[in-house]
């Protein structure tokens, strides 16, 4: 069973600064509940359908597919309520890890958070200077939530 241990935080643009392109990312959720969130995600190249189970701290199970992009697109028009998220992901290499930042636009325009992905609950990580809080946990910063209540109606 595959799974995600990650933790978010909320990033200061005042310290942080794209060190590379990012990638552009269109995503919406054919389901969520507590329990269970189904996503499709196109990126510029590939499109990938994603299975999270409900959160146990900040690890959850997660199973994630390779899909035709032509098959993402009919799923993102036809079947995902509410609007689609857009966000640009940069890659943050410190200390061997990896870090994901995603600026979002649209309807969560303002909002960047930091995500790190861990091999364990227990890992201890270097927390770079542009990270502002952590939010793991914290359900309003959940993609699957940022689709229903966007960060501009906070």
């Amino acid at each position: 069973m595959a799974k995600e241990i990650e933790r978010k935080f909320l990033v200061n643009l005042a310290e942080w600064k794209p060190g590379s392109s990012g990638v552009f990312y269109r995503q919406g959720y054919l389901f969520t509940s507590e329990k269970l969130t189904v996503r499709v995600r196109i990126s510029e190249e590939e499109a990938i359908l994603s299975i999270k189970g409900e959160d146990v701290g900040f690890q959850r199970n997660e199973y994630e597919y390779s899909i035709p992009v032509q098959d993402a697109e009919e799923m993102l028009e036809l079947y995902c309520e509410g609007f689609i998220i857009e966000k640009t992901r940069y890659i943050e290499l410190i200390n061997g890890k990896r870090w994901e930042i995603d600026v979002f636009h649209g309807e969560n325009e303002g909002l960047v958070l930091a995500e790190i992905e861990l091999e364990s609950m227990n890992e201890e990580i270097e927390i770079p200077r542009w990270v502002k809080e952590e939010v793991t946990g914290i359900a309003s910063y959940y993609n699957a939530n940022l689709f229903k209540n966007p960060y501009k109606k906070w």
